[in-house]
């Protein structure tokens, strides 16, 4: 169950007073932004200043690095996407992939640096890829629906294989001159026929840029207008392939447009909050809304006691002992996500991204393996304390929490409290869960724990051990 974001929750609001920009700024901002269109025009104009620089190496190391930086900015976002199930940083992280690998290929149609002569495919890459990337970007922008989020989210793995098969190919092809390569020109600049992709690129960037800057957005994030602002320079880089000359500045222009245009978006980036850096470009049922979890709280019986008779190096091994036994089951065999660890505490949610109907029995299956896998180091140590565990199952608020200079995501509510004092009450190297949670968990084996009053709660919670799962 997921809602939208409410009017006035963090991320709500439009354009750029939403985010806080002064209409001044916010003017020079897109006259600065414009400012190389306008250098290109005169270039173009007049053919005087558009001088001349033929350098194969430089260009080589050009391209290359804008596709470097490219291939991290896609497997940065890629990792934020799968780790929240967010279609948007989906579509983003396939855009700079697809600007990566297929300026990658332009590198190598570099002549004299790596193949002798220019070759046709890999020279009509550059246009090529930034439609392709085009495609992805206004993508991103639109406002999906809940379903058609799922959709994008479930078939991500479908759609980078199918980018990276379709890159593979084109080099093929490019490598050995079949089909329209066979015959195709090499012009570095783009005409006739050649043009329509780079048209088609310049409106699919507008129309991006144009959705980034009216979409609702985190007040603690510049990376919406960042990326508007990118899009907006790759946009004048597709109107510089169409016109450049070769080897000329107008043509050297395109690339640092492109140069300019990934670092824009790598600098802003860099500079949020390294917790959930893309937070900003989150649609807004990831950044705030509301799921039926299931969440684990795990903590050492007497840890306090522990820690005061032993040496913090020892207390310290202890844990970390217990927690690279405890937290692998939990996150790679039943899928949960660590929320936080506070000293000997953990917090591990499940559904959190609205993809684990079945996030009841995760969490079960993952409370039971903990205390498992524990049992058995403190078998070897037998002065350690160990584990107790709580479960509840609920509704919580999920999203971020925190501004620009400390911000998380997590999950709040009522669920989450119940959970913590359900661990207090479990015993020492049991599993307690809540009758919420025992609902969803057809034939497993428990025992009463009666209903017990929880700290902070005005209803008894009816409480149970976890003995098995059916």
């Amino acid at each position: 169950m997921t809602h939208a974001t409410p009017a006035g929750s963090p991320v709500d609001g439009t354009g750029p007073r939403a985010a806080g920009i002064p209409a001044r700024r916010f003017g020079w901002t897109v006259l600065l932004l414009l400012a190389p269109l306008a250098g290109f025009v005169l270039l173009i104009v007049q053919p005087n200043f558009d001088g001349t620089w033929e350098h194969h190496p430089s260009h080589f190391w050009l391209v290359l690095a804008i596709g470097g930086i490219n291939a991290v900015l896609a497997w940065a976002t890629g990792s934020a996407a799968r780790l929240r199930g967010d279609a948007r940083l989906v579509l983003v992280s396939l855009s700079f992939l697809s600007a990566a690998g297929f300026l990658a290929l332009h590198a190598l149609a570099t002549p004299q640096v790596l193949l002798p002569t220019p070759n046709p495919g890999f020279v009509l890459a550059t246009p090529a890829g930034l439609l392709v990337a085009a495609v992805f970007a206004a993508a991103s922008s639109l406002p999906l629906s809940e379903k058609q989020a799922r959709a994008v989210v479930r078939r991500a793995a479908w759609l980078l294989g199918g980018l990276v098969a379709l890159m593979a190919l084109w080099a093929v092809a490019s490598l050995l001159l079949l089909g329209p390569f066979a015959t195709a020109p090499v012009a570095e600049r783009a005409s006739g026929p050649l043009a329509i992709p780079a048209l088609a690129g310049l409106l699919l960037y507008a129309f991006a840029v144009y959705r980034y800057l009216t979409m609702p957005r985190h007040p603690a994030s510049a990376l919406p207008l960042a990326m508007a602002a990118a899009f907006t320079l790759l946009a004048e880089a597709e109107i510089a392939i169409i016109w450049g000359r070769n080897w000329h500045a107008s043509w050297w222009e395109w690339h640092l447009l492109m140069l300019a245009a990934f670092v824009l978006i790598a600098v802003s980036a860099q500079r949020s909050w390294r917790e959930e850096r893309w937070a900003g470009l989150y649609r807004p049922e990831t950044a705030a809304g509301e799921r039926a979890i299931s969440v684990v709280f795990a903590d050492l019986q007497n840890f306090t006691g522990f820690s005061e008779k032993h040496p913090p190096e020892q207390v310290t091994g202890m844990l970390n002992t217990y927690f690279n036994e405890a937290i692998p089951p939990v996150v790679q065999r039943f899928g949960g996500v660590i929320d936080r660890i506070v000293g000997d505490a953990v917090m591990v949610t499940f559904n959190t991204r609205g993809d684990q109907p079945d996030h009841a029995r995760r969490a079960a299956g993952a409370a039971l393996a903990l205390q498992t896998a524990t049992a058995a180091v403190a078998a070897a140590h037998p002065d350690w304390p160990r584990f107790r565990a709580g479960i509840n199952t609920g509704v919580a608020s999920v999203g971020i929490l925190g501004t620009g200079g400390g911000r998380t995501y997590t999950a709040i509510g009522d669920v989450v409290n119940v959970a913590s004092r359900l661990e207090g009450l479990a015993p020492v190297g049991g599993v307690a869960v809540s009758a919420d949670t025992l609902a969803e968990l057809g034939g497993a084996r428990a025992e009463p724990l009666g209903r017990l009053q929880v700290k902070g709660r005005d209803e008894p919670v009816e409480a149970y051990q976890l003995v098995g799962l059916g």
